[in-house]
């Protein structure tokens, strides 16, 4: 640290000259989606194994202190979460009256893509026994979902879910879905029964969706 003319100390002139840990705090305050250690480390001028470390150590700080927030590393980033103690007063203040949670065709039809992924419009369809079409637009309108290449043998949009469904869910990856094995016979039966009755489903065409679907997220 130096001092400038009137004697007063200086700040630090450069990013790399910073504390890591207030800059980190400072940067995870502003973005908008989970942060990688390696482009963090890109911003701040520090090494990833430093600001790995940083980072790791103000998680563990926050839970010690009890605070109402956490640091939490989801889809392959770092950001800040509250608290799930906490829950309840953030959905008090963020819903205020109003109804912001998923239909439970919109919950279906994502988890079919969650597990079912790359999957097509037309299997959806199948598993749940229903036109899916209008619900799929929803989730991509959302971001839950996206487009991810074509079917070799039909053409069909594939379709995955993305790293904001992983943030949303607090997963790291897909590998930390909880198992289906169980349900899988059951779930193999329906699409089996059901799959060749299902039309082709052109996604521009007016909605033909059952009662659940009517209602988007």
């Amino acid at each position: 640290m130096t001092e400038d003319t009137a004697g007063v100390p200086a700040g630090p002139r450069t990013v790399a000259d910073l504390e890591l840990g207030p800059a980190l705090e400072a940067v995870l305050m502003v973005v908008d989606e989970p942060a990688t250690e390696e482009r963090l480390a890109k911003i701040l001028e520090r090494p990833r194994r430093q600001v790995a470390d940083a980072l790791r150590a103000l998680a563990d700080e926050y839970a010690v202190q009890g605070r109402g927030f956490e640091l939490r590393l989801v889809a392959g980033g770092w950001r800040f979460h509250s608290r799930p103690e906490y829950a309840a007063a953030v959905e008090a203040f963020v819903l205020d009256g109003q109804q912001a949670r998923l239909t439970q065709a919109a919950l279906e039809t994502l988890a079919v893509v969650a597990y079912r992924q790359p999957v097509s419009r037309g299997r959806v369809s199948a598993v749940r026994g229903v036109n899916c079409d209008g619900v799929m637009r929803t989730l991509l309108q959302r971001g839950l979902v996206e487009e991810a290449g074509t079917e070799p043998e039909t053409g069909a949009i594939l379709y995955t879910t993305t790293n904001y469904f992983l943030e949303r869910m607090g997963l790291r990856g897909l590998d930390e879905l909880p198992e289906l094995a169980p349900f899988l016979p059951e779930a193999e039966a329906i699409e089996a029964e059901t799959l060749e009755g299902v039309p082709s489903f052109d996604p521009d065409a007016p909605d033909s969706e059952d009662a659940d679907d009517k209602t988007e997220l």
